[in-house]
């Protein structure tokens, strides 16, 4: 199958030294939503400007389509790459309409550039405000326009850097379930730049986990939460409990007693436990003794802070059907298989 963006080993390096981006190889099928996830300082933006062509690679390629648009040899720039851009900031000029906002990248005549403005005022729920400033429109509005003007050319591949770090929680939700149904509706090949979880995890068809400028991991949101390829995935993409313990085949001796595991391991390793595989429970005999040290409630459910008898401290979500509180003495177990990783690792 052919990809609509490809990278081959590509790498950056800064004038300073510093490397920004290490031998990464990555691909997105067309109308694909593909997210690149991990901390600040972890390349994701400079991975972005790569492939916008606002920054030469140092090495490797990059492929547009069945174009290659930066290798060794050759240099596209970002107004021939057919790639838009959608900015943290929405980069709306301040002084021009909605309308000439949209309507600024097209190359079309003015008939013909009126009517794509006006389609893509539809698209994204604003057809009203074609005259309005961008400071007389909500952030949520403005993020719909800058998309709009994003999409208005037809992008091969729609970039998106962090774009709805500056809404407030509540519209954030609204909004990027907006935007994803329309980049679904439009069969968009999208790259979103998050350091957000949740975001990644509900929002992606297939996550690239980046650290210090390496990728980790590049796989389907279940895949990445349930099997990520090591701790440190685990670690970046929700809250893990990593407990060590020693591996004989198909089940280990850990401070939660004997556990299952997923595949036979040996030796010294490290458990990957998510906290909602943890069962809190007051009467449960076969639980190992722990003491709760904090609770937080979130309606839904809860999530409990424990200390073991060795002090050893775990993480675990729990239902509200029980209330917890703070000093309860709590029997924790684990009722599943869980990952094994070779200790240190």
């Amino acid at each position: 199958m052919a990809f609509a963006l490809e990278t081959d080993n590509l790498g950056k390096v800064f004038a300073d030294g510093s490397i920004a981006l290490r031998d990464v190889s990555l691909r997105a099928r067309a109308g694909e939503f593909l997210t690149l996830l991990g901390p600040s300082g972890s390349g994701k933006t400079t991975m972005l400007r790569l492939l916008a062509g606002f920054e030469r690679p140092t090495s490797g390629s990059v492929w547009i389509g069945a174009k290659i648009v930066a290798d060794g040899t050759r240099f596209v720039p970002p107004e021939q790459r057919k790639v838009g851009m959608v900015f943290q900031d929405y980069a709306l000029f301040p002084h021009v309409d909605v309308a000439g906002n949209i309507g600024f990248g097209l190359r079309a005549g003015a008939a013909q550039r009126d009517k794509q403005v006006r389609r893509m005022l539809d698209m994204v729920g604003l057809p009203k405000f074609s005259e309005r400033l961008p400071h007389e429109l909500s952030g949520g509005q403005q993020q719909r326009v800058a998309l709009a003007r994003a999409l208005a050319p037809n992008p091969d591949v729609l970039l998106l850097d962090e774009p709805f770090s500056n809404l407030d929680s509540d519209l954030r939700v609204h909004i990027r379930n907006d935007v994803r149904e329309i980049l679904r509706e439009t069969e968009t090949t999208a790259i979103f730049v998050t350091h957000d979880q949740e975001e990644a995890l509900s929002l992606s068809d297939e996550i690239a986990v980046i650290y210090e400028g390496r990728l980790l991991q590049l796989a389907a949101p279940h895949i990445i939460y349930n099997r990520p390829s090591s701790i440190q995935v685990a670690k970046l993409i929700g809250e893990a409990n990593v407990l060590p313990a020693r591996a004989q085949g198909l089940t280990a001796r850990s401070r939660l007693g004997e556990v299952k595991l997923y595949h036979p391991r040996s030796g010294e390793v490290s458990l990957m436990i998510r906290p909602e595989a943890l069962h809190i429970d007051h009467l449960d005999e076969t639980g190992v003794p722990a003491k709760v040290q904090w609770r937080e409630f979130f309606g839904h459910n809860q999530r409990v802070g424990l200390a073991l008898g060795d002090g050893t401290e775990l993480v675990a979500w729990t239902g509200v059907e029980r209330y917890i509180r703070r000093g309860d003495q709590v029997r924790v177990s684990l009722g599943m298989p869980v990952l094994a990783y070779e200790a240190g690792k």
